[in-house]
């Protein structure tokens, strides 16, 4: 069982910077792959980037590739999404999850509450 908890979210403006986090609980989170989603009002939910439990392979969205980048500290049980040069349409709740297995696996087995990131222009 993992619980997780997002925070860093906010109103930054078009071209600027945010770095979101992702607190996990649970003795065993190295073992969990995990990744963030987002969602944007009236659209469903969509895949942004995600990351092996032993770190060694990534997957992004074309829409954030190059512009994003996941990352873990397993010492401190945390996942990060730091976001770079955010255009209006990043706009969304994002969602950090977790899972046993393969990180390309959908559906992810744990979820954040989500955090609202908002881009203005």
């Amino acid at each position: 069982q993992v619980q997780l908890v997002e925070s860093g979210g906010g109103l930054v403006q078009a071209g600027g910077s945010l770095k979101l986090s992702c607190a996990a609980s649970g003795r065993t989170f190295s073992s969990y792959s995990v990744g963030w989603f987002r969602q944007a009002p009236g659209k469903e939910r969509e895949f942004v980037a995600t990351l092996s439990w032993n770190q060694i392979s990534t997957a992004y969205a074309d829409s954030v590739k190059g512009r994003f980048t996941i990352s873990r500290d397993n010492a401190k049980s945390t996942i990060y999404l730091q976001m770079n040069s955010l255009k209006p349409e990043d706009t969304a709740v994002y969602y950090c999850a977790a899972t046993r297995g393969t990180h390309l696996k959908r559906p992810y087995d744990y979820w954040g509450q989500g955090t609202q990131v908002t881009v203005s222009s």
